[in-house]
């Protein structure tokens, strides 16, 4: 089956993922061929060995479409579709509405707070410095918008779905 998979603000890529049997698969990724063995270690932790060299991976799925990808200390926050949802949601914008509440995606110590209460943002910039298995790991904001509240501070260890900070669309009226 083919995907497009795009990074937020990033390029699209078209993927082709093919299941040869148990644990092996064949991946095509805008036209190039590798063969990969993955084994489920976990509920969210993957075991890859491509071309002899082994990786972890770490996926947790974040909406219907929607997953977090964090391989070799980066952290990926990756979209999927197929073509038959691609169609569906090209004539389709999902607009964020009121503030956004942004969560921590796995425990964590919060190493410092780059947009303070008050700053005014934009989608795509980071706000808080996690550091999550011995890896930092910026946390960036989901719109533009002023950040109206933080739920740690720099040093304070969080758990997973602990509450980072809520970022307001600019034009949101506190109160009304």
């Amino acid at each position: 089956m083919n995907y497009e998979v795009s990074e937020k603000k990033g390029e699209t890529r078209t993927v082709g993922l093919v299941e040869i049997d148990d644990n092996h698969y064949e991946i095509t990724i805008d036209g190039t061929t590798v063969h990969v063995d993955a084994v489920k270690s976990g509920k969210t932790i993957y075991s890859i060995i491509e071309d002899g060299k082994q990786f972890e991976v770490i996926i947790d799925e974040n909406g219907a479409h929607g997953f977090d990808v964090l391989v070799g200390g980066q952290l990926f926050h990756l979209q999927a579709l197929d073509e038959r949802s691609r169609l569906l949601t090209s004539t389709a914008k999902t607009v964020a509405t009121g503030p956004q509440r942004v969560e921590s995606e796995m425990p964590g110590k919060v190493v410092k707070i780059a947009a303070p209460v008050g700053t005014r943002v934009v989608e795509g910039q980071g706000v808080v410095i996690l550091e999550a298995m011995k890896m930092e790991n910026e946390i960036k904001s989901p719109i533009d918008g002023v950040i109206v509240e933080l739920g740690a501070a720099e040093g304070q260890t969080v758990e997973s779905g602990a509450l980072l900070f809520v970022v307001a669309p600019p034009d949101a009226k506190q109160g009304s």
